[in-house]
């Protein structure tokens, strides 16, 4: 699963890495956590192009009673995204792109839960595959929100999980926001492992495991956070 993850690059980088005209500007993230609004990029299929726009994490379906039902909606399974009455609709029609430029995983060590960082190795922003939903309340409150899908992982992952966020990569950004492709079989394509040997893992502190805790002290790695306390 996806249950964190951070982004703290300036505006200017995620406009160009992502192709779009305006980003808001961006308070440094290093430990977002669901429900949490988080920076997404769609597609306007009237204006033909793509737009930077904050969303809810955890996807509230149209047809849900109240938006309690997002909390559990922060994660959809690859595998079963184009059949889950959840996320069938928005696998056809509302795709986006939720910015991070790394994720945190959990390994079991011992009775306790070590927390891991994944980035890639050149430390670029990056888009997961995302869906998103909009939900009126019978007041007419709206809230727009997203999840983040979910696919096997690689053999990076695979010693702390058996599953990882999916990412896309930039050359298929068009493919997966094009709301005119609908049919899962072009779109499954994408939903596989990224590539093991561009990114890069190591141990963090367990301050990551309070989602209070946001700050750079939250992705150093743990022998250099275990040194700068020694010295």
């Amino acid at each position: 699963m996806c249950g964190r993850f951070t982004l703290n690059q300036p505006a200017t980088v995620l406009a160009q890495v992502f192709g779009v005209q305006l980003v808001a500007d961006l308070v440094p993230q290093y430990n977002i956590a669901p429900t949490q609004m988080v920076a997404t990029v769609l597609h306007n299929p009237h204006s033909d192009q793509r737009e930077f726009q904050y969303l809810r994490w955890g996807l509230i379906p149209s047809w849900a009673k109240d938006p309690g039902m997002g909390a559990k909606l922060i994660n959809a399974r690859a595998e079963t995204v184009a059949e889950k009455p959840a996320f069938r609709s928005a696998f056809k029609h509302q795709r986006c792109l939720v910015l991070a430029d790394g994720f945190y995983e959990w390994q079991r060590q011992q009775g306790k839960k070590q927390p891991f960082y994944f980035r890639l190795q050149d430390g670029q922003p990056f888009g997961f595959a995302g869906l998103w939903s909009k939900w009126r309340s019978p007041a007419q409150e709206e809230i727009v929100s997203c999840t983040i899908l979910t696919t096997a992982a690689n053999e990076l992952l695979q010693p702390i999980h058996d599953r990882m966020p999916v990412i896309i990569a930039p050359q298929d950004y068009n493919l997966w926001l094009d709301t005119q492709v609908q049919t899962p079989e072009a779109l499954q394509q994408l939903l596989l492992p990224y590539a093991a040997e561009v990114m890069r893992a190591y141990p963090v502190s367990t301050l990551v495991n309070n989602s209070q805790h946001n700050s750079p002290e939250c992705i150093i790695p743990l022998s250099e956070k275990n040194s700068l306390q020694i010295s």
